[in-house]
């Protein structure tokens, strides 16, 4: 069942299942809280509360907000928790990593422990040398550059297929047909293109400052870097001091919560279980 939190700015769309800790799920640009669905269900399995979102501008959550940066997911993400009654473990895919770290940071009672997949945390650099070496890589930048200028569903989708290299959900081609649909209604690519360019520079400024455990699943397949485990690495080298961990889940594209959703179920677990003792 869907439920709406309105703002001021406009309507976030919700569902809530099971009973326990509360998780909120956050997904990633150009994606829905469909893309959580079997993550979702063994998260409830493993005793949690689990709430995944639409991020603003997608899903049914509504269109025509201010602006879309991930620091404008934050505040989204914590007014959820808010609403639910929190603390809440955050987990972000992609561009709503970032959102969990500012969140994270910015409210420290509300979160009480940050899961990043993939995620755009810190600021980006071109490879160029990996763009001659790395063809799964120079695929990916090309097509990312190519659905920012063009806001385009069609190279948006061709960027997913190329996304989820090898093993593919159940269902995938069903979600990639619905995401299409669902992108091609007015506004919505808009808000891709938007996302896109925003830098993450607002997540990286504020790694330094989250105090909350935090674990980084990267997929070694992801199309995203050049070397997807170093991002990781890297982003955990700028958490404080002990705060942070790297999961990598091999042959998981920039999807791993869909493509792998028993391992990176599996992962945010055993993470939450260990942080709870610590």
């Amino acid at each position: 069942m869907t439920d709406f939190l309105k703002t001021d700015g406009g309507q976030l769309a919700y569902e809530v299942t099971g009973e326990g800790p509360l998780i909120v799920l956050a997904h990633g640009m150009g994606d829905n809280r469909a893309a959580y669905r079997e993550s979702a269900a063994l998260l409830v399995a493993a005793g949690y509360r689990v709430a995944a979102t639409d991020l603003r501008g997608h899903g049914e959550s509504s269109t025509g907000w201010a602006s879309y940066t991930r620091t404008d997911v934050a505040g989204d993400l914590l007014a959820l928790i808010r609403h639910l009654g929190g603390p809440a473990v955050i987990v972000g895919h992609s561009f709503a990593g970032g959102a969990a770290t500012i969140a994270a940071a910015q409210e420290p009672a509300l979160v009480s422990a940050i899961v990043e997949i993939s995620p755009f945390t810190r600021a980006q650099k071109i490879e160029f040398g990996a763009l001659g070496s790395n063809a799964r890589y120079r695929k990916g930048m090309l097509l990312l550059m190519g659905t920012g200028m063009l806001r385009s569903a069609g190279l948006w989708k061709r960027y997913l297929e190329h996304a989820y290299p090898g093993t593919r959900p159940a269902g995938f081609a069903d979600h990639l047909a619905a995401l299409e649909s669902d992108l091609r209604r007015p506004g919505r690519m808009a808000v891709v293109a938007k996302m896109g360019m925003s830098a993450p520079t607002d997540a990286g400024a504020r790694l330094g400052d989250v105090q909350c455990p935090a674990l980084v699943i990267e997929g070694t397949l992801d199309p995203d870097w050049a070397d997807p485990r170093a991002e990781g690495a890297a982003i955990v080298s700028e958490l404080p001091a002990g705060r942070g961990r790297l999961e990598v889940i091999e042959g998981a594209g920039h999807y791993a919560h869909a493509q792998f959703p028993a391992e990176t179920a599996a992962a945010v677990v055993s993470f939450l279980n260990e942080a709870a003792r610590a």
